[in-house]
């Protein structure tokens, strides 16, 4: 009887260790876990990233004073009556 018992709970400790341990374990649980915080990040800043661009493209389609603005920062645009004054800081 006690060999039963022995044989019987040796049993039980592999299939428990197989479930726990195995394919779709524990660890493998953990690794998913991880893959999905890291992803769910990237998508975070995905968001932000998406809506930056949209807000700027309803500027944009809203008028023309924005695609001014950029043009001149980042083109240098200036109109025919303006004239163009840069400085540069003084260093300390």
């Amino acid at each position: 009887m006690r060999y039963i018992t022995a044989v019987l709970l040796l049993l039980l400790v592999g299939v428990q260790a197989e479930l726990w341990l195995g394919d779709g374990g524990l660890p493998q649980v953990m690794k998913l876990q991880s893959q999905l915080n890291a992803q769910l990040q990237r998508n975070t800043s995905q968001r932000v990233a998406i809506a930056r661009l949209q807000a700027e493209v309803d500027d944009l389609r809203q008028g023309l004073e924005m695609v001014e603005e950029r043009a001149r920062a980042d083109l240098g645009m200036v109109k025919p009556d303006e004239i163009l004054v840069q400085y540069a800081a003084a260093k300390r």
